[in-house]
């Protein structure tokens, strides 16, 4: 049997909000398979689905180019918020993103490539590490909109559309804030709705509901899942009272394809604790 350690039970506990011990006998049931342990969780308790992909622990800005009809998004990171607000470090980015509209290149590796020299300029001038962590290109039969929230620069969304650019800039704001995995439901990988299927099913069944109301359940939450995670199931931020899919018709917009980026998504940042490295030296 794998060791269930304290930091486990203190992650699965986090990923579902869940008590301690709740967490550390999943875990010890799925024998220290962390992705099993939810699944364990979830099915007995209901709790939501894991928030760990979407911790954020990196530096960096976004930034995007529109080359006719290719548009790119990209991130490039840093290792401190200092370095990222710096007007050299930024224009950099913006770089990266013009030359990623205008070569293509088919990786990030060969994307790093053609801007190499570029990087090595700006890291002799601002003396951090710097890195082009990701990027995604879209070459449209349509349109092309941007969003870029705030000025940070952190969270934002390249958005291919047919009809009105600010409607499409609206649902880009939308994009950002409520995180859609793709447009639509024929879009979900069947895996994840299998997934969620088997975990209502087992709840259903475990509240002892007759067979017919059961299967109602589980069709009516695997229906709510689907509208929480497409872009056009959701409630539109700017007014809940109408789904996005409701909203692009009234405005005779279609969207299309999104890309959306997070600064950092999926990075652990190593926490440093300034107090004991000072008390540390202190003793040398």
């Amino acid at each position: 049997m794998s060791a269930i350690t304290a930091k486990m039970v203190a992650d699965l506990r986090a990923a579902t909000g869940l008590g301690m011990m709740e967490c550390k006998k999943a875990l010890v049931e799925a024998d220290g398979d962390m992705a099993k342990a939810e699944e364990i969780l979830r099915i007995k308790s209901g709790a939501k689905a894991s928030k760990l992909a979407g911790r954020t622990a990196a530096e960096g800005v976004l930034a995007y180019a529109i080359e006719g009809n290719v548009g790119a998004l990209v991130e490039v990171n840093c290792e401190t918020d200092f370095v990222a607000k710096d007007a050299g470090f930024i224009a950099f980015a913006q770089s990266v993103a013009k030359t990623a509209a205008e070569k293509k290149p088919a990786t990030v590796e060969a994307l790093a490539e053609l801007v190499e020299g570029e990087r090595k300029a700006v890291i002799a001038k601002l003396g951090e590490n710097i890195s082009v962590r990701r990027f995604e290109i879209i070459e449209a039969a349509n349109n092309l909109t941007t969003y870029i929230h705030g000025a940070a620069a952190t969270e934002g969304v390249l958005v291919e559309y047919k009809g009105d650019e600010t409607t499409a800039r609206q649902v880009g704001m939308h994009i950002v804030a409520s995180k859609p995995q793709c447009i639509s439901a024929e879009q979900v990988d069947p895996e994840v709705v299998a997934k969620e299927r088997h975990i209502y099913t087992e709840q259903a069944i475990a509240s002892g509901k007759p067979a017919e109301i059961a299967a109602k359940m589980v069709e009516g939450r695997v229906k709510k899942f689907l509208a929480e995670v497409t872009l056009l199931g959701q409630p539109f931020v700017m007014n809940p009272d109408q789904t996005v899919e409701q909203f692009l018709k009234q405005q005779d917009t279609d969207i299309v394809n999104f890309v959306r980026f997070k600064v950092g998504d999926g990075i652990e940042k190593k926490e440093v604790d300034y107090a004991a490295e000072v008390a540390a030296a202190a003793k040398v």
